[in-house]
């Protein structure tokens, strides 16, 4: 059996799936998206923990020892400043997060084709103004960590114990050469940023580590099951729709909402209108324009119409 984890903007999925696909039980639990000034948007690691605990027990329920595997997807662009042995040293900064506006400065600043490469338009929320505005304002904890991971990558790494990412989700980071397919450690340079805290880069197919005993205990799994490295949420959602070649557009919807449309070639928009990311698979990339909204949207129209969602989505597939 497989065991697949998503951690959402504010909950976390379980899936125990057979070799087939077959569903054979889910589970989620939510946690809290604090806002301790304006425009800030933060979660506790530790709650996220938690969630993963609830989820996984509802979905394994008494089949822990059949587990062979577990996948790992997860919210992008947000930033865990961890210790060495990844323990959390501040709250999560999310990809919602709009504290960093002015850092975004300091990439227009940088080498056109320096610039070029990063292939994406600055914007707040994304790992690489987060951590220039952690390194301006929070200079202890900034100098004191040894990893600056995206959340699903602290996640994998609170199971196994070590540091990783994936392409899927290092590109989306603000801090990723898209032409050579990997960290651009001249953005740090010239960023002012500390190189050493990019964690190392695994295909997201790869295995990147095994089940550690303290959290196979938490988790009721066996020791030292293999753990993928796993993908960024919406690559991940390209790859489970099949959407691995150039032509098809997918629209998602979670908290925020996506329009994505997969490339061969990794080309920027010259005019910065749209983002470039790596998917999934090796030698594939995507186009994607964003709102942070459309699910927040959706869940206010529905609560003002007093609608459940069953009614919304029995009203949509009726169009």
């Amino acid at each position: 059996m497989l065991l697949g984890l998503d951690l959402g903007t504010s909950s976390v999925k379980a899936l125990l799936l057979d070799e087939g696909a077959a569903v054979l039980g889910e589970g989620s639990a939510s946690y809290a998206v604090r806002a301790p000034r304006q425009g800030w948007a933060e979660s506790s690691p530790a709650d996220w923990w938690e969630a993963v605990l609830k989820a996984t027990a509802a979905a394994v329920g008494r089949r822990g020892a059949e587990v062979t595997a577990i996948g790992l997807s997860g919210q992008m662009h947000g930033v865990v400043l961890a210790d060495e042995r990844g323990l959390p040293l501040r709250p999560a900064v999310l990809w919602a997060d709009a504290r960093s506006g002015a850092e975004l400065a300091a990439y227009r600043g940088l080498d056109e084709d320096l610039g070029r490469r990063l292939a994406n338009p600055p914007a707040v929320g994304m790992a690489g103004p987060t951590l220039l505005w952690l390194r301006e304002r929070e200079s202890d904890t900034y100098a004191s960590a040894r990893w600056a991971l995206q959340p699903k990558d602290w996640l994998r790494m609170r199971l196994t114990g070590d540091a990783a990412t994936e392409p899927s989700d290092a590109s989306a980071t603000l801090l990723y050469d898209l032409i050579a397919d990997d960290w651009s450690y001249a953005a740090a340079e010239d960023l002012g940023l500390r190189a050493e805290l990019l964690p190392p880069l695994v295909p997201s197919a790869a295995v990147a580590g095994t089940l550690e005993g303290e959290a196979a205990t938490d988790l009721g799994l066996r020791e030292g099951l293999l753990v993928a490295a796993g993908a960024a949420d919406t690559a991940a959602a390209m790859l489970g729709t099949g959407l691995l070649r150039p032509g098809p557009v997918q629209l998602t919807v979670g908290t925020g909402g996506q329009v994505v449309t997969p490339k061969e070639r990794p080309n920027p928009d010259p005019q910065g209108r749209t983002h470039l990311y790596r998917a999934a698979v090796p030698g594939l990339w995507y186009s994607m324009a964003a709102v942070q909204n459309a699910g927040l949207a959706l869940e206010w129209v529905r609560k003002m119409l007093g609608a459940s969602w069953n009614d919304v989505y029995e009203e949509a597939f009726a169009v």
